[in-house]
């Protein structure tokens, strides 16, 4: 059986209040009674409570000096002040947090035990409830998922998919469920872009009105471009590598500082940085890259990296052929001394009509954690790893830049470039040794694989891409699969087992959210 929650309650006139404990104990909880401050701070040094109940004026050590000495032993232990009077500051140190809670005087037993069920019982009552709306929409999601769906409509199930995930925390069985559709998702998803990529990239409608996605070559010309028309400055941030899930965790804390509106576009294949990324900055798709600046993509090639050396002229480039004479600055922040450097001069982007800022850390997050048993060991699943990343993210130069910028008159927009997956499922590739190196896709001659588990580019000008010679193709992953090669087969799939990757056509490289920023006034 569950160990009944353990109250603690300090009062100075303890004695009086007994009939509210015997009806606290009567109700499944245990209470442990002290009459001043002091004795309050050190039962919490010397056991565990779920929650304190502490009286505001006791002689001594008062309340508001005990909760600070409670607080500072364990912050996250919920405080509930009971009080003579309403004051003003009481309700400041609730506004504030540092309470859960507070009760004015007289107390009754019902108004108690209320505040406790609210407290230690509000995060089981709202997974329940999360549990029971998820158990609700599963057969709606599950019809959906059977009809054929347009990418605007994979967006918004993709969005509530994502909402369940980092809802349903406590409830293991149901997050089982929602982990076996979010699979069965992932894979109509996978054949759904293999057969209408193409016509995306012909610009062809599906259906007469109907349209297509926004893709990663649209990007500034839809959603950068028109906010220059105005008269306020731009900040265009691209967080590499940043997923739908990530981002929410971001915009919570970025929601009492400003007024956001968001989009969503699908990333061009493969969904990986040199392809996804300098299709963003120069406007183009990777095959008029290729055909644009031979020499600078030629260079790439045995250095894929490189290939994103000259986003800031590839930007230059599409601002001139959209006829904006604007003045540009470019950032890309990849060590941790770039962050805080850019943070040290952020109100000097008021100065440019549009800042462009490449954000690698997440990326850098992702491949940390695939090298690092550590990592891994910290953030074993997918909401370990959101929770490192917003842990980052709300003590990071990044969060205090956005808040700077809040103070200052400009519009920011966010966005990434791809997303990434936990890849789990390794499938064998043929090639030669002239082959890719990625997991997630790879392009040569004759490459090889189940086509089940992988989209298949026999003719790579159909999807953008630029062709390396006579019976180059490429192949992307779909769902969460990985290329491994026959030759030291299981060595390779032990290693890159579980790891965060991408390149490939999932929900969550593929569905990207755009997000307008403006300050709250």
């Amino acid at each position: 059986m569950p160990q009944s929650p353990h109250i603690l309650w300090a009062d100075d006139e303890i004695d009086l209040l007994k009939p509210h404990i015997l009806f606290l104990e009567s109700k499944g909880y245990t209470v442990t009674s002290v009459s001043n401050g002091a004795d309050a701070v050190s039962k919490v040094k010397a056991d565990r409570y779920d929650a304190v109940l502490l009286d505001e004026q006791m002689p001594g050590m008062g309340g508001l000096e005990a909760l600070a000495e409670i607080n500072r032993l364990m912050p996250d232990l919920p405080v509930v002040m009971i009080t003579k009077s309403e004051e003003e500051r009481i309700m400041e140190e609730a506004l504030g947090n540092r309470i859960s809670d507070y009760l004015t005087k007289p107390v009754n037993p019902s108004q108690v035990l209320l505040t406790c069920k609210r407290i230690l019982e509000r995060s089981r009552f709202r997974t329940q409830a999360t549990s029971q709306n998820y158990l609700q929409s599963f057969n709606k999601i599950t019809s959906a998922l059977s009809d054929r769906l347009f990418h605007d409509e994979w967006v918004e199930l993709y969005r509530e998919l994502v909402r369940f995930d980092i809802d349903l925390e406590g409830d293991e069985s149901v997050r089982q469920i929602l982990e076996d559709q979010y699979k069965e998702a992932n894979r109509i998803f996978g054949r759904f872009v293999e057969e209408h990529y193409t016509d995306w990239i012909a610009d062809k409608a599906l259906v007469a009105g109907e349209g297509r996605p926004v893709l990663s070559h649209e990007v500034v010309r839809e959603s950068v471009l028109p906010l220059l028309d105005r008269s306020k400055p731009v900040v265009f941030f691209v967080i590499d590598c940043m997923r739908l899930d990530q981002w929410l965790t971001f915009e919570s804390l970025l929601y009492p500082l400003y007024e956001m509106s968001t989009s969503f576009y699908y990333s061009i294949l493969p969904t990986a940085t040199p392809y996804s990324r300098n299709a963003i900055f120069s406007g183009m798709l990777p095959r008029d890259l290729a055909k644009a600046y031979p020499r600078l993509w030629a260079e790439g090639e045995e250095d894929e990296h490189s290939r994103n050396r000259d986003e800031e002229l590839f930007l230059n480039k599409l601002l001139e052929k959209s006829r904006r004479d604007v003045r540009l600055r470019y950032d890309k922040l990849v060590a941790s001394n770039d962050g805080r450097d850019f943070l040290a001069r952020v109100h000097e982007l008021k100065q440019f009509d549009l800042s462009a800022v490449v954000v690698n850390f997440v990326d850098i997050l992702a491949h940390s954690r695939s090298d690092s048993a550590v990592l891994k060991e910290i953030a074993p699943d997918e909401r370990a790893y959101r929770a490192l990343t917003r842990t980052w993210f709300e003590h990071s130069w990044l969060f205090q830049s956005f808040q700077e910028l809040a103070k200052d008159d400009v519009t920011v927009v966010i966005t990434t470039d791809h997303g990434a997956v936990r890849s789990l499922h390794p499938t064998k590739v043929i090639g030669d040794r002239q082959t890719s190196t990625a997991l997630r896709y790879k392009y040569g001659r004759n490459l090889k694989c189940d086509d089940r588990h992988a989209i298949f580019v026999k003719d790579p000008a159909t999807y953008g891409l630029p062709s390396g010679g006579v019976n180059t193709n490429y192949i992307i992953a779909k769902e969460d699969f990985y290329f491994v090669y026959p030759t030291n087969y299981n060595q390779y799939v032990n290693r890159y087992r579980d790891t965060l990757q991408h390149g490939g056509s999932s929900l969550e490289e593929v569905i990207l959210p755009i997000v307008t920023l403006r300050p709250r006034t």
